[in-house]
């Protein structure tokens, strides 16, 4: 895997669609972005169960289920006016910034 950072078209907030794994179809909200480690955390996917000790924290321990990051490449990115999965495409403004754009209708994706 690569050492360095790569650079993924996915944000924080967004809206994804997963496209590979045991919760393929699942709708979520993206609720982290790891690019060192190529992998984001999706909101209602890939849930496990991880055996917690008693602790200050949480006294009584026991089974807590929480979400676990899954690989940037097995979602993609849901438009939010066709609400499709769609492959983003660049483009570049008049001032010289790059925004995302949905290649089916041409709208401007924000994060």
């Amino acid at each position: 895997m690569n050492k360095g950072k790569s650079k993924t078209k996915i944000k924080k907030n967004d809206k994804v669609k997963v496209i590979a794994g045991k919760d393929k179809g699942k709708i979520g909200k993206v609720l982290d972005v790891y690019p060192d480690k190529h992998r984001i955390l999706v909101e209602n996917a890939n849930i496990v169960k991880r055996h917690t000790r008693p602790s200050a924290r949480n006294k009584q321990g026991g089974i807590v289920e929480g979400e676990a990051a899954i690989a940037w490449s097995n979602v993609m990115l849901i438009c939010n006016k066709c609400m499709a999965p769609v492959r983003i495409k660049m483009h570049q403004l008049e001032d010289g910034k790059r925004v995302r754009v949905c290649p089916k209708c041409n709208e401007i994706i924000d994060a």
